[in-house]
């Protein structure tokens, strides 16, 4: 790759501009960045591809392109590495046809009942596309941007900081918004998102990450075993909009408060999977507001890796690929089938303008919109 930024954390070290060193000595730093060209977007903007590595050998690779994860490479067991999120081996998979793969989702990620909500006494119009309601943004959504990146070095580990102006009006929301999200690769193990947003006029925010996770790389997630740290999810009528319910898991195939497997109950007659064609519900986290706390631990038997989801969001969208139907021929020839991914986007509930009663969204001027976001990896023995 060119355009090759070596970022070792000098500090520690003492060391100045002069400490920098090559590509060979890459195995002792802390960790570094490489970019590289991924194309050129509807608009003809160029699109970088930046690759982030820690010291133990974990790859994160990043487009500016939607701030998409392309690939993240982790370490199995055994110490083999092998990339673990679903996508496209080159820019134009992303163009055509994406079910967000491993995009930032904003202005409001999720669902906004027949694309409308009120705010200060004026209704607000958005694209309904995934009628009848709005979803992740609209029809250009901060998935289907260019972001500006910068590539730092921090000591918590190599970062690609990205930015964009959403202007006044885009996709149906009011107010300029200027939106920073910062992927870190932390030396244990984690890709951490924190976004970071101002506007100058009221509007609604809700911002998340969507990654399409399968630890084993291959085949069905169904074997994988999750935790979700929630005693209650929002339910949903027919078209995935809260009913404004906040129902209890107990006794119900939506308690995962004990570790089991995804596919043990998601074929359960019950209406709401049957509404979602399996998991596509928020889970409520059992924490305090703005807490960076545990919502979910993923672990796939057979390779050891383990996956902890980490927020400082209230709530937790658990999806386990259920509109996944062949029609998608991914990475290394790879077609995606039913559940052969699954994502974990924290967030504010979904259609929360629209329900007085869920946390609010509204983000005023003078305010700073902060969300953090941990994807951190590990293993475990048998």
């Amino acid at each position: 790759m060119k355009n090759i930024v070596n970022l070792l954390v000098l500090a520690a070290a003492g060391l100045g501009a002069a400490g920098f060193v090559g590509c060979a000595s890459m195995s002792k730093s802390t960790g570094s960045i490489s970019s590289a060209p991924f194309g050129t977007a509807p608009d003809g903007t160029p699109v970088e591809l930046y690759t982030l590595r820690n010291a133990n050998g974990v790859e994160a690779t990043i487009a500016t392109y939607g701030g998409i994860v392309t690939s993240l490479k982790v370490p199995d067991r055994n110490g083999n590495l092998g990339d673990v999120v679903l996508g496209y081996d080159n820019l134009d998979g992303y163009l055509k046809s994406t079910p967000y793969f491993g995009a930032l989702i904003g202005r409001y990620g999720n669902r906004i009942a027949k694309g409308q909500f009120t705010l200060n006494g004026k209704t607000y119009t958005l694209a309904t596309n995934n009628a009848p309601n709005a979803l992740h943004g609209g029809l250009k959504g901060l998935d289907k941007v260019v972001w500006k990146a910068h590539a730092h070095n921090r000591a918590t580990g190599p970062a690609l900081e990205l930015t964009y102006l959403s202007k006044d009006g885009e996709e149906g929301y009011p107010g300029n918004l200027s939106v920073t999200a910062t992927y870190t690769l932390t030396a244990d193990n984690a890709l951490r998102v924190d976004y970071r947003a101002t506007t100058d006029q009221d509007t609604v925010l809700n911002l998340t990450q969507h990654s399409y996770f399968n630890l084993r790389g291959s085949g069905d997630i169904l074997g994988h075993v999750l935790y979700l740290n929630a005693d209650k999810f929002t339910p949903v009528d027919s078209t995935l909009i809260p009913t404004g319910e906040l129902r209890p898991v107990a006794g119900t195939p939506f308690d995962f408060r004990t570790p089991t497997a995804i596919g043990a109950r998601v074929n359960d007659h019950d209406q709401q999977l049957k509404f979602g064609g399996g998991y596509d519900h928020n889970w409520i986290v059992n924490k305090t507001p703005g807490e960076l706390a545990l919502m979910a631990r993923l672990e796939e038997p057979t390779t050891g890796r383990v996956l902890e989801v980490l927020s400082t969001e209230p709530g937790v969208q658990f999806y386990c690929g259920n509109f996944l139907d062949g029609t998608i021929t991914g990475k290394g020839g790879w077609v995606y089938q039913f559940r052969n991914g699954c994502c974990f986007e924290p967030q504010h509930y979904p259609d929360s303008p629209n329900h007085p009663d869920f946390p609010t969204t509204v983000l005023k001027p003078g305010q700073q919109y902060h969300n953090t976001i941990l994807y951190r990896f590990s293993t475990k023995q048998p």
